[in-house]
């Protein structure tokens, strides 16, 4: 019978372990790696830290008690972040220190000469009684300290009981499972970023005599991924339009300065010289298997398309206009509305999105205008990160 339930137990840490190497969000695997450690344990609570140079930043928390009786917004409001030194002083501090397991019955309880303690500050603000603890490294493949794991109050038919011993082994190897998986999720975030920020650069050179031309392809591009994701995108399709979205204006490269840069007002001659930037865009991305580059021909062709068909270059209208064009067409021009330029100045986002709201239905897709409207918060906080 203990054959079968430790075989029951490997095979269910590889069935973690698997699943864990399926998730690339960083914070989604973090809050995955806690849940199946503490449904495989049957901790009642659990933490996460992870490792920054000389300290533990407190990651992720859970706590069914407390869930329980506050709900899981009031519970998360309970766990502020906060960064621990790396130092025999505390137990997770010592568990990255030593890279030794801690299985302690009752924190209450500990031994006078032990090198930590435990903080009681979180039990009596919260009427919680942390008992039973097991901590442990996540060492990666080099056998580096990446983070440290704990689990709180294991139960048994309602009642807190120590941590298996026999399930410390297991939790440690899952342990390291999760430090290779949060290692991968951290490059390929940052591979991500360094995809991103390339093409930041590359779409701003396409337009690079003017100075205010890399904050608006920031804040466009995050506001078209913010009102892609209230449509109802997919995270996947969100981040491929945040990447896609900076390219809506490259074929501006081919438009000669002396237009592109003209202070004044533009002659009909002149305007509909820029109205090719459309189409020399789509032409430069055309082409490519790669999805990313597909879908930013998309977007550069039809984001200058009007609702009721007056826009350029195909005067595509309604629902023939595809979505993302939609999309980066009102973010697109309320942040132009929105910023500062030498012939104008920034307008207040309220009054932006008042003449945005204005043309639904004519300029606009109407459905786009009342998502973006309900997001404004979102958006201002997006406006503030990248001003100008």
């Amino acid at each position: 019978m203990e054959i079968d339930r430790f075989h029951d137990e490997v095979l269910k840490l590889n069935q973690i372990g698997i699943a864990l190497t399926s998730v690339q969000d960083l914070d989604e695997l973090l809050e995955m790696i806690v849940h199946e450690v503490r449904g495989f344990t049957k901790a009642d609570a659990g933490s996460l830290y992870l490792r920054e140079g000389d300290q533990l930043h407190f990651a992720v928390s859970q706590n069914d008690t407390l869930q329980n009786r506050l709900g899981e917004e009031e519970e998360q409001a309970l766990f502020s972040p906060f960064a621990l030194t790396i130092s025999k002083k505390s137990i997770a501090g010592y568990v990255a220190s030593t890279r030794e397991n801690l299985n302690i019955a009752d924190v209450y309880q500990l031994d006078e000469k032990a090198p930590y303690s435990f903080n009681l500050d979180f039990d009596r603000r919260n009427h919680y009684r942390t008992q039973s603890v097991l901590t442990v490294p996540m060492l990666d493949r080099k056998e580096t300290v990446c983070g440290v794991l704990q689990l709180i109050n294991a139960t048994r038919d309602g009642k807190v009981v120590a941590f298996d011993l026999e399930q410390e082994d297991l939790v440690r190897s899952l342990a390291s499972q999760a430090a290779v998986a949060v290692n991968n999720a951290r490059l390929t975030a940052e591979l991500k970023q360094v995809h991103l920020d390339t093409i930041y650069r590359l779409s701003v050179a396409a337009e690079f005599k003017d100075k205010d031309t890399a904050t608006h392809i920031r804040r466009m591009s995050h506001y078209s991924a913010a009102l892609a994701r209230q449509l109802g995108w997919s995270e996947a399709q969100v981040e491929q339009l945040l990447y896609a979205a900076p390219m809506h204006d490259v074929g501006k490269i081919g438009i000669p300065d002396a237009i592109l840069l003209k202070p004044g007002r533009l002659t009909d001659e002149e305007f509909k010289v820029i109205e090719n930037h459309t189409e020399m865009g789509a032409e430069i991305l055309h082409g490519s298997d790669s999805e990313l580059l597909q879908l930013s021909e998309v977007v550069a062709l039809s984001h200058h398309e009007k609702w009721d068909g007056s826009g350029y270059p195909k005067k595509l209208a309604g629902e023939a206009i595809p979505e993302a064009g939609r999309i980066v067409a009102v973010a697109d021009v309320f942040d132009a509305l929105c910023s500062r330029r030498a012939y104008k100045d920034a307008m207040p986002l309220e009054e932006a999105y008042r003449i945005i709201n204005a043309d639904a239905g004519s300029h606009f897709d109407s459905r786009c205008v009342k998502a973006f409207g309900e997001i404004l918060a979102e958006i201002r906080t997006i406006y503030q990160k990248f001003k100008e």
